[in-house]
């Protein structure tokens, strides 16, 4: 650890540059994250005090490929992204945890009682709660801190900024009590079940691998318990290309019924072949039956059962164009997921609201716009929200003009793939 004082200097003379250069990739935004940094640890002074201290982060993360397949055992595409949360931290004067995100009232967790309380649900004490509690029955050593924590992963935007919050939590845990040894993998499924057990939402666990992991993950629920995660080559400066997501600034209130419908056809389609999940359903078997499916469940199921099986062959595609270098097959296969996402899966908008299709639009002036400088799909969970647009570098500011002219100055994000998931910065 390190002096309050000490760090908001170095940082200040530049002596973490090469640090925050080699997190963020974006060297334009070097400033902003120099000044990000000695503001944080300025507010964190401002809270509990000038003393030793330490400096966690935690990434967002963005879907690449595999939309609507883990809650189906399915295969995942997924990579943190260069937005992030970043949290200050020291131990705690009464051995208890304390917390304050930015904008909002400090959280206090005593760690001695940490078992999950009802009236907490949805809350930010509910989600450190669970992260404690989960990796102390782990075995792993739980005490007392207190943090600071800002973060400019976009909220609402599909880019998991819940996620973030959750693993650099339990990075803070793992750099300050247990020599950085839990693995990412071990906080991201704490992350999972702090968020179903004690936060009270249902959840798969990519949104947290990918945070926690870092890089591009591509990820094999087969078993979810033990879920396979490989880190795929994703050197996107080197093929010269930026990740864009375009906020279309439609409301995603009233939506939980179209998410939830999603894998409540899909595991019909499972219970029609008396499995449980798609994964358990071979391929011939379903497209031989779609006859008596049709009859028995309707078409939607099917269409989202044929998505399904499609995409789950995208995703593994998209790993072997990445590790052979193939750069525009992968592209090709991003948009093929985009269009069956539309075709198959239908949730780029509700059809209890045909004239808001904001989604719908954004997509269509992206391929126009786009031509042959890059791809778009639908970004997350979709039906609102944000779309993902893979934009060569010396086109990005001509695709975010034109964008932005139908959508709002700001709509569009300019992102790059970060390498590292959650990570002590500076200790």
């Amino acid at each position: 650890m390190k002096n309050t004082k000490v760090l908001i200097e170095e940082l200040s003379q530049g002596k973490h540059d090469g640090i925050l250069k080699n997190l963020y990739i974006d060297e334009s935004k070097l400033d902003y994250q120099r000044n990000r940094y000695i503001e944080t640890i300025q507010k964190y002074e401002d809270t509990f005090g000038e003393g030793e201290a330490e400096i966690y982060s935690a990434p967002g993360r963005s879907e690449v490929g595999g939309n609507h397949t883990d809650h189906q055992h399915g295969m995942v595409l997924a990579t943190s992204i260069n937005l992030d949360a970043v949290a200050v931290t020291g131990l705690s004067k009464d051995g208890n945890i304390h917390v304050i995100s930015e904008g909002y009232d400090m959280v206090d967790v005593d760690v001695s009682d940490l078992e999950a309380r009802h009236e907490e649900e949805g809350t930010t004490a509910a989600l450190i709660r669970g992260m404690a509690a989960d990796l102390k029955e782990k075995g792993y050593e739980v005490k007392g801190f207190q943090a600071y924590v800002v973060s400019d992963v976009l909220i609402g935007a599909g880019l998991s900024s819940s996620a973030a919050f959750e693993i650099i939590m339990g990075t803070i845990l793992s750099g300050m009590f247990n020599n950085m040894e839990i693995s990412p993998v071990t906080i991201a499924q704490s992350g999972q079940f702090a968020e179903n057990v004690y936060f009270g939402k249902p959840c798969g666990l990519m949104d947290q691998m990918a945070c926690s992991v870092g890089g591009m993950i591509h990820i094999d629920f087969k078993d979810p318990a033990e879920p396979v995660v490989e880190k795929v080559p994703s050197d996107f400066e080197a093929y010269q290309y930026s990740l864009c997501i375009v906020d279309t600034k439609a409301s995603h209130a009233d939506l939980t019924d179209d998410y939830a419908q999603i894998p409540e056809e899909m595991k019909k389609v499972a219970k029609f072949f008396k499995k449980s999940v798609l994964r358990e359903v071979p391929e011939e078997d379903f497209y031989s039956q779609i006859s008596g499916l049709r009859g028995v469940l309707g078409d939607r199921p099917v269409l989202r059962a044929i998505h399904f099986m499609e995409e789950e062959r995208r995703v593994q595609g998209e790993v072997d164009a990445l590790k052979e270098g193939n750069f525009p097959e992968f592209l090709e296969l991003v948009k093929e997921s985009g269009n069956s996402s539309f075709k198959f899966l239908q949730n780029i908008y509700t059809n209890r609201k045909v004239q808001e299709q904001a989604m719908s639009i954004a997509l269509a002036g992206s391929e126009r716009i786009l031509g042959n400088h890059g791809v778009c799909r639908v970004h997350g969970g979709g039906f609102a929200g944000t779309i993902q647009a893979f934009v060569q570098n010396d086109f990005v500011e001509e695709y975010k003009k034109r964008i932005e002219r139908v959508f709002g100055v700001g709509s569009c994000h300019v992102l790059k793939v970060r390498q590292q998931g959650g990570v002590k910065v500076i200790a």
